[in-house]
Protein backbone atom coordinates (compact mmCIF):
# COMPACT_ATOMS: atom_id res chain seq x y z
CA UNK A 1 0.00 0.00 0.00
CA UNK A 2 0.96 3.49 -0.48
CA UNK A 3 1.16 6.29 1.86
CA UNK A 4 1.63 9.98 1.80
CA UNK A 5 2.31 10.85 5.71
CA UNK A 6 3.51 7.11 6.64
CA UNK A 7 5.94 4.14 6.19
CA UNK A 8 4.14 0.06 6.75
CA UNK A 9 6.43 -2.44 6.41
CA UNK A 10 6.54 -5.74 7.42
CA UNK A 11 8.68 -8.60 8.44
CA UNK A 12 7.78 -11.84 9.37
CA UNK A 13 4.95 -11.56 11.94
CA UNK A 14 5.62 -8.01 12.51
CA UNK A 15 4.29 -4.91 10.94
CA UNK A 16 6.31 -2.07 11.74
CA UNK A 17 3.97 1.65 10.78
CA UNK A 18 5.99 5.06 10.98
CA UNK A 19 4.82 8.06 11.25
CA UNK A 20 6.67 9.83 8.73
CA UNK A 21 6.63 13.89 8.77
CA UNK A 22 9.66 14.97 10.86
CA UNK A 23 11.01 16.40 12.81
CA UNK A 24 7.70 16.85 14.93
CA UNK A 25 5.48 13.86 13.51
CA UNK A 26 2.79 16.02 13.81
CA UNK A 27 -0.64 14.32 12.76
CA UNK A 28 -3.29 16.46 10.32
CA UNK A 29 -6.48 14.69 8.86
CA UNK A 30 -4.59 13.06 5.78
CA UNK A 31 -2.08 11.56 8.03
CA UNK A 32 -5.47 10.19 10.79
CA UNK A 33 -6.23 8.29 7.31
CA UNK A 34 -3.33 6.75 6.70
CA UNK A 35 -3.05 5.54 10.19
CA UNK A 36 -6.56 3.61 9.77
CA UNK A 37 -5.99 2.53 6.25
CA UNK A 38 -2.71 1.14 7.94
CA UNK A 39 -4.56 -0.58 10.75
CA UNK A 40 -6.82 -1.78 8.74
CA UNK A 41 -4.32 -3.66 6.57
CA UNK A 42 -2.65 -5.14 9.75
CA UNK A 43 -5.36 -6.31 11.17
CA UNK A 44 -7.05 -8.08 8.28
CA UNK A 45 -3.23 -9.43 7.15
CA UNK A 46 -2.94 -12.79 9.22
CA UNK A 47 0.88 -13.01 9.24
CA UNK A 48 0.66 -9.99 11.15
CA UNK A 49 0.96 -10.61 14.60
CA UNK A 50 2.21 -7.61 16.29
CA UNK A 51 2.31 -3.89 15.70
CA UNK A 52 5.06 -1.98 16.00
CA UNK A 53 4.12 1.97 15.78
CA UNK A 54 7.30 4.79 16.08
CA UNK A 55 8.56 7.83 14.43
CA UNK A 56 10.69 8.76 11.79
CA UNK A 57 13.93 10.52 12.40
CA UNK A 58 15.53 10.86 15.89
CA UNK A 59 13.63 14.17 17.05
CA UNK A 60 10.02 12.88 17.68
CA UNK A 61 7.57 10.21 18.01
CA UNK A 62 4.82 12.36 17.45
CA UNK A 63 3.94 16.32 19.10
CA UNK A 64 0.37 15.11 18.40
CA UNK A 65 -2.25 16.91 16.37
CA UNK A 66 -0.87 19.29 13.35
CA UNK A 67 -2.07 23.05 14.41
CA UNK A 68 -1.17 24.34 10.63
CA UNK A 69 -3.92 21.64 9.93
CA UNK A 70 -6.78 24.33 11.54
CA UNK A 71 -8.95 23.78 8.04
CA UNK A 72 -9.83 20.31 9.23
CA UNK A 73 -9.37 20.49 13.00
CA UNK A 74 -13.06 20.10 13.53
CA UNK A 75 -13.00 16.99 11.47
CA UNK A 76 -9.66 15.82 12.83
CA UNK A 77 -10.71 16.07 16.13
CA UNK A 78 -13.58 13.33 16.27
CA UNK A 79 -11.47 11.70 13.39
CA UNK A 80 -8.22 10.92 15.90
CA UNK A 81 -10.82 9.92 19.21
CA UNK A 82 -11.73 7.18 16.43
CA UNK A 83 -8.40 6.17 14.89
CA UNK A 84 -6.63 5.82 18.40
CA UNK A 85 -9.82 3.75 19.79
CA UNK A 86 -9.12 1.87 16.96
CA UNK A 87 -5.25 1.41 18.30
CA UNK A 88 -6.91 0.66 21.66
CA UNK A 89 -9.00 -2.09 20.82
CA UNK A 90 -6.91 -3.47 18.12
CA UNK A 91 -7.15 -7.26 17.91
CA UNK A 92 -3.09 -7.85 18.15
CA UNK A 93 -0.52 -6.53 20.31
CA UNK A 94 0.44 -2.80 19.37
CA UNK A 95 3.83 -1.50 21.10
CA UNK A 96 4.67 1.78 20.71
CA UNK A 97 7.74 3.13 20.07
CA UNK A 98 8.70 6.07 21.45
CA UNK A 99 11.74 7.55 19.77
CA UNK A 100 11.37 10.88 20.86
CA UNK A 101 8.97 13.56 22.39
CA UNK A 102 5.48 11.64 22.78
CA UNK A 103 3.36 15.26 23.31
CA UNK A 104 -0.55 15.35 23.39
CA UNK A 105 -1.53 13.31 20.56
CA UNK A 106 1.89 11.69 20.64
CA UNK A 107 1.35 10.69 24.26
CA UNK A 108 -2.81 9.78 23.21
CA UNK A 109 -1.27 7.93 20.80
CA UNK A 110 1.16 5.74 23.10
CA UNK A 111 -1.07 5.62 25.86
CA UNK A 112 -3.51 3.70 22.56
CA UNK A 113 -0.97 1.35 22.38
CA UNK A 114 -0.32 -2.23 24.25
CA UNK A 115 2.85 -1.42 25.48
CA UNK A 116 4.86 1.73 25.70
CA UNK A 117 9.20 1.50 25.21
CA UNK A 118 10.71 5.02 25.64
CA UNK A 119 14.02 6.11 24.17
CA UNK A 120 16.23 7.41 26.77
CA UNK A 121 16.41 11.15 26.54
CA UNK A 122 12.69 11.51 25.19
CA UNK A 123 9.84 13.15 26.78
CA UNK A 124 6.11 12.20 27.04
CA UNK A 125 2.87 14.01 27.98
CA UNK A 126 0.10 15.75 27.92
CA UNK A 127 0.47 19.33 27.30
CA UNK A 128 -2.83 20.64 26.27
CA UNK A 129 -3.47 22.80 28.64
CA UNK A 130 -0.91 24.94 27.90
CA UNK A 131 -2.88 26.03 24.40
CA UNK A 132 -6.07 26.37 26.19
CA UNK A 133 -7.53 23.34 24.99
CA UNK A 134 -8.15 19.77 26.32
CA UNK A 135 -6.46 16.56 25.67
CA UNK A 136 -9.33 15.23 23.30
CA UNK A 137 -7.93 11.92 21.53
CA UNK A 138 -8.58 10.34 24.48
CA UNK A 139 -5.96 11.01 26.74
CA UNK A 140 -8.67 12.12 29.57
CA UNK A 141 -9.80 8.69 29.74
CA UNK A 142 -6.43 6.57 29.12
CA UNK A 143 -4.05 8.27 31.45
CA UNK A 144 -6.47 7.92 34.64
CA UNK A 145 -6.95 4.20 33.76
CA UNK A 146 -3.42 4.08 33.34
CA UNK A 147 -2.16 6.06 36.70
CA UNK A 148 -5.43 6.31 38.79
CA UNK A 149 -7.43 9.73 38.42
CA UNK A 150 -5.61 11.86 41.17
CA UNK A 151 -1.78 11.18 39.13
CA UNK A 152 -2.96 11.93 36.15
CA UNK A 153 -4.73 14.86 36.86
CA UNK A 154 -1.52 16.19 38.32
CA UNK A 155 0.13 15.37 34.67
CA UNK A 156 -2.75 16.76 32.79
CA UNK A 157 -3.97 20.28 34.56
CA UNK A 158 0.15 20.92 35.00
CA UNK A 159 1.02 20.15 31.60
CA UNK A 160 4.04 17.84 32.98
CA UNK A 161 6.68 16.54 30.40
CA UNK A 162 8.24 13.60 32.32
CA UNK A 163 11.55 11.77 31.57
CA UNK A 164 11.49 7.80 30.08
CA UNK A 165 12.52 7.56 33.64
CA UNK A 166 9.91 9.37 35.41
CA UNK A 167 7.50 7.95 33.03
CA UNK A 168 8.57 3.97 34.14
CA UNK A 169 8.59 4.99 37.79
CA UNK A 170 4.53 6.04 38.05
CA UNK A 171 3.91 3.27 35.00
CA UNK A 172 3.48 5.33 31.99
CA UNK A 173 5.92 3.37 30.02
CA UNK A 174 6.68 0.03 30.46
CA UNK A 175 10.54 0.11 29.69
CA UNK A 176 13.85 2.63 28.84
CA UNK A 177 15.81 1.73 26.27
CA UNK A 178 19.31 3.34 26.53
CA UNK A 179 20.80 5.17 23.53
CA UNK A 180 20.43 3.25 20.39
CA UNK A 181 18.58 0.28 21.66
CA UNK A 182 15.17 1.41 21.17
CA UNK A 183 14.23 -0.86 18.51
CA UNK A 184 16.53 -3.49 19.34
CA UNK A 185 14.85 -3.62 22.50
CA UNK A 186 11.13 -3.27 20.43
CA UNK A 187 11.83 -6.13 18.37
CA UNK A 188 13.03 -8.47 20.78
CA UNK A 189 9.56 -7.85 22.41
CA UNK A 190 7.75 -8.05 19.16
CA UNK A 191 9.56 -11.31 18.05
CA UNK A 192 8.59 -13.05 21.84
CA UNK A 193 5.16 -11.64 21.33
CA UNK A 194 4.53 -13.05 17.39
CA UNK A 195 5.42 -16.52 18.74
CA UNK A 196 2.75 -16.43 21.34
CA UNK A 197 -0.26 -18.36 20.41
CA UNK A 198 -2.03 -15.84 18.61
CA UNK A 199 -5.76 -17.21 18.89
CA UNK A 200 -5.28 -16.90 22.88
CA UNK A 201 -3.66 -13.54 22.49
CA UNK A 202 -6.32 -11.74 20.55
CA UNK A 203 -8.86 -13.72 23.51
CA UNK A 204 -7.04 -11.87 25.80
CA UNK A 205 -7.11 -9.03 24.54
CA UNK A 206 -10.63 -8.59 23.46
CA UNK A 207 -11.52 -10.20 27.09
CA UNK A 208 -9.27 -7.46 29.20
CA UNK A 209 -10.62 -4.57 26.69
CA UNK A 210 -14.57 -5.77 27.44
CA UNK A 211 -13.94 -5.89 30.84
CA UNK A 212 -12.23 -2.67 31.52
CA UNK A 213 -14.94 -0.47 29.09
CA UNK A 214 -18.16 -2.63 30.59
CA UNK A 215 -17.95 -4.26 33.49
CA UNK A 216 -16.79 -7.12 35.05
CA UNK A 217 -19.61 -8.87 33.81
CA UNK A 218 -19.57 -8.15 30.16
CA UNK A 219 -15.89 -8.95 30.56
CA UNK A 220 -16.39 -12.18 31.98
CA UNK A 221 -18.70 -13.22 29.58
CA UNK A 222 -16.01 -12.87 26.74
CA UNK A 223 -13.33 -14.42 28.77
CA UNK A 224 -15.51 -17.52 28.59
CA UNK A 225 -16.27 -17.36 25.01
CA UNK A 226 -12.40 -16.87 24.08
CA UNK A 227 -11.34 -19.81 26.41
CA UNK A 228 -14.13 -21.76 24.35
CA UNK A 229 -12.50 -20.73 21.40
CA UNK A 230 -8.65 -21.07 22.16
CA UNK A 231 -9.52 -24.85 23.98
CA UNK A 232 -10.73 -26.35 20.81
CA UNK A 233 -8.14 -24.85 18.43
CA UNK A 234 -4.99 -26.89 16.97
CA UNK A 235 -3.03 -24.16 18.98
CA UNK A 236 -4.05 -25.38 22.20
CA UNK A 237 -3.69 -29.37 21.06
CA UNK A 238 -0.12 -27.88 20.13
CA UNK A 239 0.89 -26.32 23.44
CA UNK A 240 -0.08 -29.30 25.22
CA UNK A 241 1.47 -31.97 22.78
CA UNK A 242 4.78 -29.83 23.41
CA UNK A 243 4.72 -29.45 27.06
CA UNK A 244 4.47 -33.36 26.54
CA UNK A 245 7.30 -33.13 24.16
CA UNK A 246 9.32 -31.30 26.30
CA UNK A 247 9.57 -28.88 23.10
CA UNK A 248 9.07 -25.27 22.04
CA UNK A 249 5.94 -24.60 20.02
CA UNK A 250 5.12 -23.93 16.63
CA UNK A 251 1.83 -21.82 17.07
CA UNK A 252 -0.25 -20.99 13.66
CA UNK A 253 -3.46 -19.26 14.86
CA UNK A 254 -5.77 -21.97 14.24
Amino acid sequence: MNFENIRYEKQGHIATLTLNRPPANSVNLATLVDIERALDEARQDKDVRVLVITGAGEKGFSAGFDVSDVANAQIAGPKGQEVWTKVDRFPKPVIAAINGYAFGGGCELAMASTFRVIQEGAKIGLTELNLGIIPGWGGTQRMPRILGKSKALDLILFSKRLTGQEALEIGLVDKVSAGGELMKDVMEMAEFLAQRPPLAVMAVLKAVNTGIEKGLDEGTKVEWEGTQTVSSSKDAIEGFTAFLEKRAPNFKGE
